[in-house]
């Protein structure tokens, strides 16, 4: 999957854990999709490491994996931010 693609992931899966972990975030909407993108990218390494599969297409495996990434990465942000 090309890089427009993980990105694309990525948008949806921070939109969806902003959806999943509801809260004021610092930062706002902007930064928590930019946490999605990112969460789409480490999602895909760690389940990828883990034998889980990484982020190769659009399916539900893959936006799992997204989502999972995000919501890891937003809690950690979350975290850094208090």
């Amino acid at each position: 999957m090309g890089i427009l693609s993980w990105i694309l992931l990525g948008l949806v899966a921070g939109a969806l854990a902003k959806l999943i972990m509801p809260g004021k975030d610092p930062g706002g909407f902007i930064v928590t999709i930019l946490i999605g993108i990112a969460g789409a990218f480490v999602g895909g390494y760690v389940g990828a490491f883990f034998g889980f599969g990484g982020v190769a297409d659009f399916s539900l495996g893959s936006i799992g994996t997204a989502i999972v990434g995000s919501l890891i990465l937003l809690a950690l942000f979350r975290l850094a931010k208090k």
